[in-house]
């Protein structure tokens, strides 16, 4: 009997014009796909159009704003387990990624999920609310993470230029994903 691969979720956490995040997802979805270890997703917020959470919405804009909020649960749902890609913004996770994951809550329950980061710091204080967050969302995050630094991994704090070393830590943080989101599916 063939074990059915897991589903893993790379969020794009940035919807900003001219945003970095783009090139760090798509250099961590190639990075990971190479492993042919699990089955990788790009999933951008940009797509989503979310409204911010408790917003008034016109009525002309609520079949619109309840398509967008359905379509985000239901793909969310479908993953075992996520890579959050998180730009850090005044010492935080950005506010777009922030209110996409206040719209969740089951459809993350049981599920692992670690950081690939970038900002002045990596992005490493993103990734320390990130985990106040998902702790209330009942999801295992990983102790590895990916922190690129914009001073030495972007050209001009644009180009996306990472250094080899971040290889091994990807590694280590995708190991540690499978890990626990196998290991968090037999709960559910």
């Amino acid at each position: 009997m063939a074990i059915e691969k897991l589903k893993i979720g790379i969020v794009v956490g940035s919807v900003r014009k001219g945003r970095n995040a783009e090139a760090v997802s798509k250099w961590m979805y190639n990075f990971a796909c190479k492993r042919q270890d699990a089955d990788y997703e790009l999933v951008d917020l940009i797509n989503y159009r979310l409204p911010l959470l408790g917003q008034e919405i016109h009525a002309e804009q609520q079949e619109e704003a309840n398509s967008a909020i359905r379509n985000w649960s239901q793909k969310m749902a479908t993953y075992d387990g996520y890579i959050f890609i998180t730009p850090e913004y005044n010492h935080s996770v950005g506010g777009a990624l922030k209110n996409a994951l206040d719209y969740l809550k089951p459809e993350l329950n049981n599920k692992a999920a670690s950081f690939v980061g970038y900002g002045s710091l990596g992005g490493a204080r993103a990734h320390e609310n990130m985990r106040l967050i998902l702790g209330e969302l009942q999801v295992a995050d990983v102790q590895t993470a990916v922190n690129f630094s914009l001073m030495t991994d972007f050209q001009n704090m644009t180009l996306f230029k990472p250094a080899d070393y971040h290889e091994g830590n990807a590694n280590k943080m995708l190991d540690q994903l499978l890990a626990w989101s196998g290991a968090l599916k037999t709960l559910r």
